[in-house]
């Protein structure tokens, strides 16, 4: 059976692939960095195929730790890498580049984006390479968005969750980086949006609910038929499709969860 590690496991979507891989059947090292605090992970602990490692995506040390044990829970190698793990401050989802309350707002909030969204995946990827390498489908899957297209952003005009789309646009490139230094080792790196996925654990305040429809009606100039945000459950349903029929053929491309260029 294939083993998976989803990095940023701890609820939302990383957990739901964690709920969805075990259903088949498969082995899933689930990478949280307070696992004990996560008490949806806690209630599925006891699944023969689940393993759950401590990790800080940030932190490379902590990365080196987390795949060592890794490689002795699944005999020294794993067959695919969910990066899903991601930032953003909702304090500043809002903001365009030019209404950050101050330039130290906008540096912080930039790097830590940053630093999460971006280095995040690749230290990740990097620990868990050599275990990758020794595994047989070598599938490497980072959560991305549509965000982060240039193109589409400039269709639909929206200016707003400025350092979330900066960020995982340089994430794209990143999965491209890595398609082509490890294509001839038979890898497929795969980036690909969710869509707009459900995973509030509250609903939203005023203020979030009007920037919400704000940022829907931008985009439902690009998507007249959209009919909303769906659940983890139909969003992860639809991406492990995808991710099933992944080939070396089409590594370092980016993809909606319909393993298309439609996002919504």
């Amino acid at each position: 059976m294939p083993s998976y590690v989803v990095a940023g496991a701890s609820r939302g979507i990383g957990l739901q692939f964690v709920v969805d891989l075990l259903a088949r059947g498969d082995v899933v090292v689930a990478l949280a960095r307070n696992p004990d605090s996560s008490k949806q992970l806690q209630e599925i602990k006891g699944n023969k195929n689940l393993f759950i490692v401590k990790a800080d995506i940030t932190d490379a040390v902590s990365l080196k730790a987390a795949a060592e044990e890794t490689a002795k829970l699944t005999g020294g190698a794993i067959d695919v890498l969910i990066n899903n793990a991601a930032f953003q401050d909702a304090a500043h989802s809002y903001h365009t580049l030019v209404d950050f309350p101050s330039p130290e707002a906008l540096v912080s909030d930039l790097t830590t984006s940053f630093n999460t969204n971006v280095l995040g995946p690749i230290l990740t990827t990097n620990a868990f390479l050599p275990l990758l390498k020794k595994g047989t489908l070598k599938k490497v899957i980072t959560l991305d968005t549509g965000l982060a297209v240039p193109d589409l952003t400039l269709a639909s005009g929206y200016p707003k969750l400025t350092s979330y789309s900066i960020s995982k646009s340089a994430l794209e490139m990143v999965n491209v980086k890595y398609a082509l230094a490890l294509k001839s080792e038979g890898f497929s790196f795969l980036a690909i949006s969710p869509g707009v996925v459900n995973t509030r654990q509250a609903p939203p305040s005023p203020e979030e609910l009007k920037e919400i429809m704000e940022m829907g009606g931008y985009f439902m100039q690009q998507y007249p038929n959209w009919t909303g945000p769906i659940s983890p459950a139909e969003s992860v349903k639809m991406m492990l499709d995808v991710i099933d029929k992944l080939t070396v053929e089409g590594s370092g491309k980016l993809v909606s969860h319909k393993g298309n260029r439609d996002f919504l």
